[in-house]
């Protein structure tokens, strides 16, 4: 009786009513490629011309060569389908909106994410190549380097969520949250306990996550429900039956911050399997940091930066602005410098990838990589593979109980070549694998959301924190030890012995994966 009630709402529910009215109108449009293809003979010219003209257009692009071959051949190999998906795709009205929005509302928070002269002066005396890389956040994706701020570092989700309702209970007038994932269990319900209780106080208390959740998760009319405690809510991008570029374009960020001094992120959602309440996939291993001082202020710039994007504008950013008690050096641990930054789709800077490039390109003895999707691009694969060669000792953990089949196939069709070149992969035995985090040479490090995959490094919202000369570092590599305790090691004889049809699978999605 329940799998047939579970069954009728499958059928019947929201997630089959999308997946219908998307159905029909792939219908429609392979309709109208059959209708042009009956007339063929008279529309082959400008067809070849068209087609040409594409291509062209493609090999022009300010994007990732692998996005160039993953458009061409589609476009070169069936040219009426391949050209017509492409237009559809470029002439997308929705992004373009989201994106002058998003820009619109980073002019407005420009002047409370300023460069502080002091802290970049005692940066470039410390180290030009970290002064190098805050230049180029600061101009080029509008986030500045602090100095006294305290970071705590979570080695598991389990961890971060304790202290998380600790000082979400502490809270006196501000909280706001954005979550890629919300499900109800456990965790949720005592965050929104939490959540209830200081609204009833008259704290200010928003709520944004990812309109996926929507498909499965959530119930499509949830934010009325949170509207009702008192909670402020929205879903980001809500997914409609419409076929739209736009919806691609996932926020994958977790942020929490609260009154303006104390900010989370790391890969840890709001859902059981993340501080291991339910087991999916083995034990979930998922970091994550919580900043104390400064630098939050990125974090609540960065969050109303999404949230105003539907709001009209003119916002009071400024009564965010956290303005206490400057704390002591012994408390902050001021010796450090701490960098919070966003990454987005809309603006053709692959902040998120440039600054993983930067730390294994200038490491020189160490960096280790947690990751849970191992999807690379060539610039990438270049850049691993280089730092192995010039003796960098350079190790991957990943998942050994995967989270998704075809991405574990896509990430073992690179093990050979990174294997050859030195890079050392691990797997961690006793399950999964969440966490995104780079240590280096005992100085420099970064925790965050962003995967080693194309959807992360150019499709979703995403943040980190990079950490230079901070005492969490020291941490951040402890943990990164332990953890390797309790992996693996893949070597060239596993790749070898990996089943010829999964790595023929792994192989073939390669040339599609920027555009999974």
């Amino acid at each position: 009786m329940e799998r047939l009630k579970i069954l009728v709402r499958i059928v019947f529910g929201r997630t089959a009513f999308i997946f219908l009215f998307l159905l029909i109108q792939a219908g429609f449009l392979f309709s109208c490629i059959r209708w042009l293809g009956e007339y063929m003979v008279y529309i082959y010219g400008v067809t070849i011309v068209l087609t040409t003209l594409v291509t062209i257009h493609i090999l022009n692009e300010k994007v990732n060569p692998s996005f160039k071959i993953a458009w061409m051949v589609p476009v070169l190999v069936i040219p009426v389908f391949g050209t017509l998906l492409y237009l559809f795709v470029q002439m997308q009205i929705g992004t373009k909106i989201i994106a002058a929005r998003l820009k619109a509302t980073g002019s407005e928070t420009k002047d409370y994410l300023r460069q502080e002269p002091k802290t970049q002066g005692q940066l470039k005396e410390t180290s030009q190549n970290t002064a190098n890389l805050a230049h180029y956040l600061q101009e080029y994706g509008g986030f500045p380097i602090y100095q006294n701020t305290k970071v705590s570092y979570f080695p598991l989700g389990d961890d971060l969520f304790r202290e998380l309702k600790r000082q979400l209970s502490q809270a006196e007038r501000f909280i706001f949250m954005e979550y890629f994932i919300v499900e109800r269990g456990v965790m949720w319900d005592e965050i929104l306990g939490i959540l209830k209780k200081k609204a009833e106080e008259g704290v200010e208390v928003r709520m944004m996550y990812d309109g996926m959740c929507s498909i499965a998760l959530l119930p499509y009319s949830y934010p009325k429900k949170l509207e009702r405690m008192g909670i402020q809510c929205k879903m980001f991008s809500p997914i409609k039956p419409t076929l739209s570029t736009h919806q691609n374009n996932r926020d994958h960020r977790k942020i929490c911050v609260i009154d303006g001094h104390t900010a989370f992120t790391g890969g840890v959602n709001l859902a059981d399997e993340y501080i291991n309440q339910k087991a999916r996939f083995g034990h979930w291993k998922d970091t994550g940091v919580m900043l104390e001082g400064r630098a939050v202020q990125s974090f609540t710039m960065m969050f109303l930066q999404m949230w105003n994007i539907t709001e009209p504008r003119g916002q009071n950013y400024g009564r965010y602005i956290w303005n206490g008690e400057e704390p002591s050096a012994d408390t902050c641990q001021s010796q450090g410098f701490v960098m919070p930054y966003g990454d987005s789709p809309m603006d053709n800077e692959q902040v998120g990838e440039l600054v993983y490039l930067h730390i294994i390109n200038q490491a020189q003895r160490y960096v280790h990589i947690m990751t849970p999707y191992l999807i690379l691009d060539h610039e990438m694969v270049t850049a691993l593979t280089f730092a192995a060669k010039r003796g960098v000792e350079t190790v991957i953990i990943m998942p050994h109980i995967p989270d998704k089949q075809y991405a574990y196939m896509l990430a073992r069709s690179h093990y050979q070549e990174l294997i050859e070149a030195g890079v050392q992969i691990h797997e961690y035995t006793p399950g999964f694998v969440h966490a995104k985090s780079f240590v280096s040479d005992d100085h420099t490090a970064v925790v965050g959301t962003i995967n080693l995959d194309f959807r992360s490094l150019y499709l979703h919202f995403e943040c980190g924190v990079f950490l230079y000369n901070n005492p969490a570092v020291e941490t951040i590599e402890k943990d990164y030890q332990e953890t390797l305790k309790k992996c693996c090691r893949i070597t060239l004889e596993d790749c070898k012995n990996y089943p010829f049809i999964k790595s023929f699978m792994g192989r073939f999605m390669r040339f599609i994966a920027p555009l999974m």
